[in-house]
């Protein structure tokens, strides 16, 4: 099985989790719609983890890999004025994991996370696990109390 530092801090924690590696294609147009095509899940439960800057400031939003975020949402969600995408190699940096893998989970710098409340409804979330190519299965639950994160209104 492979570790990365979202698996270690899920195991450290003591929540449980199920890996779910599936071929990555790096031409995808949507990475978290092909990962979801790829293991036969439901988009709306597949979810993407998105960083963007707050006032400035890091954030981290997992939303399902099917919608887009609404920035007035996120500004809203972290008590902000402005919300904008993080560039890639800053989000690669800040968090220690590639574009394509980034994980809510053990990221290099902790950053305030928040889940699209409409997927912490769901009995089981799929959601990336630290590196391109797999996927950790995950009670939303435990996802909110493992980052911890907030559950919030993100998607347009």
């Amino acid at each position: 099985m492979p570790e990365t530092s979202g698996t270690l801090l899920l195991k450290a924690k003591g929540i449980p989790f199920t890996l779910h590696p599936y071929d990555y294609d790096p031409r995808a147009d949507a990475v978290g719609l092909a990962a979801a095509q790829a293991l036969g899940l439901k988009p709306a439960l597949t979810l993407k983890t998105l960083m963007v800057e707050v006032d400035g400031k890091p954030a981290c939003c997992v939303i399902p890999s099917d919608r887009h975020l609404s920035m007035k949402k996120v500004a809203a969600a972290f008590g902000a004025k402005s919300a904008t995408m993080m560039p890639p190699a800053k989000a690669e940096k800040l968090t220690g994991y590639k574009v394509g893998g980034i994980s809510p989970f053990g990221p290099r710098r902790p950053a305030p996370t928040a889940i699209e409340a409409t997927a912490t409804t769901a009995t089981k979330v799929w959601i990336n696990a630290g590196q391109r190519g797999l996927l950790l299965g995950i009670a939303p639950q435990d996802a909110l109390a493992a980052i911890p994160a907030t559950a919030a209104a993100l998607i347009a």
